[in-house]
């Protein structure tokens, strides 16, 4: 039985599915195996899935969190994920992509909801500052509430010109009600060439975190007139419970390149300087956003300790100018 909401709540999706082959070298080193990152303990004594759930705790009650994972990971989200309501447990046959997944959540999610604020989050980031990240949230789901025909953004304000990160190009301001500056999307630029990330630092581009807050209908809006045709077979699929046929056909689709992207229009951003973002997809990345935090688990140090050390971090260059010199390099 379907169980339609009279009043607007507030969900969580959580992006729990990607295979994170990138950095299954380090996970093995980690845990021993070849689990995908959300699901590694890459500092502390929990997994950066766990990280993200206490993360959210303070914004969404426990009830409004939905998480995306893929069935032949089940060995690694099945305890983790216990306490979760089936209903609430979407488990696709395959990873197809980001845009796949959002779109058989916000799907799954109208058998709950047909008129929540929902936000979209990566289970597999890093936050210095939960108390902030927090805050910025709240504000997106403000504006959301007053502009329930947008999206919002969560873009980070970028501390190197990276040429592996997807780029926002604010454009005009928007007065709203809360006190976070808020801007209309001009742009996306996907893995920029170094001379454009300079350009986009220089002129306020921001960094997407892929943190996405707006009203369901606004997110079904974008999605139909965009990948129509995946919506249409993937709501079929839910409706005859089979997304195994679905899936097996379904090609990956990227929420970022393939919907946000080709429809700009209606995306708003809101700049993020204080919550410490920092994407964990690589090595490298990793290890520098565990020192510039001052963390340094167990593994880390073993490593550090080893012949094999996986980086010199003795070298004394600022994190702008390792960066850049890393992404030259990439490009030569």
């Amino acid at each position: 039985m379907k169980r339609h909401s009279l009043t607007r709540s507030v969900w969580a999706i959580v992006l729990a599915g990607g295979d994170g082959s990138r950095l299954r070298p380090l996970t093995r080193k980690i845990d021993g195996d070849s689990r995908p990152k959300q699901f590694s303990k890459v500092f502390g004594d929990r997994s950066l899935l766990a990280h993200t759930r206490d993360r959210l705790r303070p914004i969404f009650t426990g009830d409004r969190l939905m998480f995306v994972v893929t069935r032949d990971q089940d060995k690694f989200y099945k305890e983790e994920l216990a306490d979760v309501d089936r209903g609430r447990l979407l488990e696709q046959p395959a990873n197809r992509g980001t845009g796949v997944a959002i779109i058989a959540a916000l799907l799954q999610l109208l058998e709950y909801e047909t008129n929540a604020v929902v936000g979209i989050f990566p289970s597999d980031h890093y936050y210095a500052d939960n108390a902030a990240f927090a805050q910025t949230v709240k504000s997106a789901i403000d504006v959301s509430s007053e502009h329930d025909e947008s999206l919002v953004l969560i873009g980070a304000r970028p501390e190197w010109p990276e040429v592996e990160f997807g780029w926002i190009e604010p454009g005009v301001p928007i007065t709203n009600g809360s006190r976070a500056p808020l801007f209309r999307v001009s742009c996306f630029r996907e893995k920029p060439c170094l001379s454009q990330a300079h350009h986009l630092m220089r002129n306020g581009g921001l960094w997407n975190t892929f943190v996405i807050i707006g009203h369901v209908g606004a997110f079904l809006k974008l999605v139909t007139a965009t990948v129509l045709p995946a919506v249409s077979r993937i709501a079929e699929g839910i409706a005859h419970g089979d997304l195994d046929s679905v899936y097996s056909e379904m090609e990956m689709i990227d929420f970022s390149k393939d919907i946000l992207s080709v429809l700009p229009r209606n995306l708003l951003v809101m700049p993020d300087a204080v919550s410490g973002w920092a994407d964990l997809g690589n090595q490298a990345r990793v290890i520098d956003a565990l020192d510039h935090n001052n963390i340094e688990p167990e593994w880390l140090r073993k490593m550090r300790c080893s012949s094999i050390a996986p980086i010199n971090v003795q070298v004394p260059v600022d994190r702008q100018t390792l960066r850049a010199l890393t992404a030259d390099t990439a490009t030569a």
